[in-house]
């Protein structure tokens, strides 16, 4: 599978922009502000139907528009494909494939496989829980639509019941049948929800650490670990030992939306004791794990979108991670940089075919 062909119109900072691309490496280069990220963007939007950096559809407008378009045409299993991304202010974004709207923006994750890195990675270590677990359900959901119709449904139930914790609370009323429905479906969903993380980082952790030993050369010891109550009681109990605590602070304190991951070098948090170097290269590791990891349960190359790289890495890493990965079995790359220079230099010894786009 590789993108062919990518047109916008009005997506953030670029009225209208056409690539030809290369089916190895295509590299955009220029001075911050032009727009490299925002191409990268364009294909991470194409392929999950949302920005990668601001989730905010009309956000993503151009400033002066009032509305983005964002056309791809891809090769994959010996057909041409085209998907349409498009977005009117004050109205529904649509997406479509070969001109037939989606119905369900969910059915369209996986169709596009896609792996992003960013110097904005870094909020996987440094922030909360919410973000790791976005993180992973995001690799899950992209090879398995039950997870992911799953964690929606979860999240509708969470949404109502968090709602009636707030009803009990203004009317000094408690219906317990409507709660126990609630539970009822956190439990169902949650379950398959959890065992399917379990299922995943067990598959994932290994690859994680192969991927780590390579880019560290094996110089420490990192842990990947899976954090949830669920290990020790189900839903339905901690729903009902918290009940109490839930309906003072008017929300859901419990369940599969406060999982987290555990992320540890030398034994310790690396948010705390990693150094800039070590943080990196965990991330880089997690991110082809990503790749690996969808690339197996797919069986088809996800693109990989190297953003803004070079600034964060030596040239020699950022070689190293290119010939990982640019093998007789690679995928499409896109890579944003602002020297022509390093770049070409560094895609020549890759020996692969590449395209740089001057913006």
């Amino acid at each position: 599978m590789f993108l062919k062909t990518l047109s916008l119109v009005n997506y953030k900072n670029l009225d209208s922009s056409s690539f030809d691309f290369d089916s190895k490496i295509n590299c955009f280069v220029g001075r911050n502000g032009v727009g490299k990220t925002n191409v990268l963007d364009s294909i991470y939007h194409l392929s999950f139907g949302k920005s990668y950096f601001n989730p905010i559809t009309s956000q993503n407008i151009n400033h002066d528009a009032d509305f983005f378009v964002i056309e791809g045409s891809l090769d994959k299993n010996e057909r041409e494909e085209h998907i349409l991304v498009s977005a009117k202010r004050g109205q529904k974004k649509v997406i479509k494939r070969n001109n037939k709207p989606y119905e369900k923006f969910s059915e369209h994750i996986g169709f596009i496989p896609a792996v992003m890195i960013s110097p904005g990675d870094r909020d996987l270590i440094i922030e909360g829980s919410d973000t790791r677990r976005k993180f992973m359900d995001g690799v899950i959901s992209q090879s398995d639509q039950l997870y992911l119709n799953s964690l929606i449904s979860y999240g509708k139930v969470l949404a109502q019941r968090n709602a009636l914790l707030k009803y009990f609370a203004a009317n000094t009323k408690f219906d317990r049948d409507t709660l126990e429905i609630y539970n009822a479906q956190l439990s169902e969903f949650g379950n398959i929800i959890f065992e399917k993380r379990k299922d995943f980082l067990n598959e994932f952790i290994p690859i994680f650490n192969e991927r780590y030993s390579e880019i560290a050369n094996n110089q420490e010891e990192v842990r990947l670990e899976y954090k949830s109550k669920l290990f020790e009681k189900s839903i339905s109990t901690l729903l009902e030992e918290n009940l109490q605590k839930d309906m003072v602070l008017q929300y859901t304190s419990v369940g599969l939306h406060k999982d987290d991951l555990s992320f540890e070098i030398d034994g310790h948090p690396i948010k705390k004791f990693g150094s800039q170097g070590q943080q990196k290269s965990f991330l880089i590791a997690l991110k082809l794990a990503q790749f690996d990891f969808i690339k197996r349960v797919s069986k088809v190359n996800p693109i990989l979108l190297l953003d803004d790289i070079f600034d964060k890495l030596d040239e020699q890493r950022v070689a190293h991670i290119i010939a990982l990965v640019a093998t007789d079995e690679l995928g499409q790359i896109f890579i944003s940089d602002t020297h022509e220079d390093r770049t070409e230099k560094v895609m020549k010894e890759s020996k692969q075919t590449f395209k740089i786009f001057k913006l």
